[in-house]
């Protein structure tokens, strides 16, 4: 079975979250049955963007990165605390921790941020939040990432994006990357894209 770990911060965006847990949860039921999700938080519920709850299965505090096989992390609103722990130590740590070991993080938007604040973007290809008069990726570049002005960039291990319209390709991608091309054209179909 592959665990995949959702990393939930305050503020998160709860569109992109959920095509992780729908993806997953598609392919958990009607796919090849070999991926489940996790999710985790700095507290028992986050309070995601425009007023959204949700409780998680770990604390970040009580992970052990060994019982996971990929880390997914949706963006989220400024407005609503998403940088406060998105760039807190330990989340910072938790990411390095997934890339030393090789494993696939999968981003959406600007859930890249944290993963260029880590350091493991530095003078790799990336992309962030795009639209026009967005600073995301001025800063994204300030990180040490070479930013590329695509919709979704892999670099390695590494999936980012730059927008929730490509929230629903990066799960899917994620799927085809942890189980197979044919697995994820499948769960793609059976969803209706």
């Amino acid at each position: 079975m592959k665990k995949v770990l959702l990393l939930l911060a305050k503020g998160f965006e709860s569109f992109e979250a959920s095509v992780f847990i729908d993806v997953i949860g598609w392919n958990l039921v009607e796919g090849d049955q070999t991926t489940k999700l996790y999710s985790c938080g700095f507290t028992k519920e986050v309070q995601g963007s425009f007023g959204i709850r949700f409780n998680v299965d770990y604390l970040i505090g009580e992970l052990n990165v060994n019982d996971f096989d990929v880390l997914a992390i949706p963006g989220g609103f400024e407005e609503y605390g998403f940088y406060e722990e998105a760039y807190l130590p330990k989340f910072l740590e938790l990411i390095r921790d997934f890339d030393r070991q090789g494993k696939t993080i999968a981003s959406i938007c600007v859930g890249a941020l944290p993963i260029a604040k880590s350091g493991v973007l530095n003078k790799r290809m990336a992309t962030t939040y795009n639209h026009k008069n967005s600073i995301r990726q001025k800063q994204l570049q300030e990180m040490g990432a070479n930013v590329q002005n695509t919709p979704i960039v892999i670099d390695k291990n590494i999936i980012t994006s730059w927008s929730p319209a490509t929230a629903t390709g990066v799960a899917l991608l994620l799927l085809k990357m942890i189980t197979s091309e044919e697995n994820a054209n499948k769960i793609a179909e059976i969803m209706g894209f």
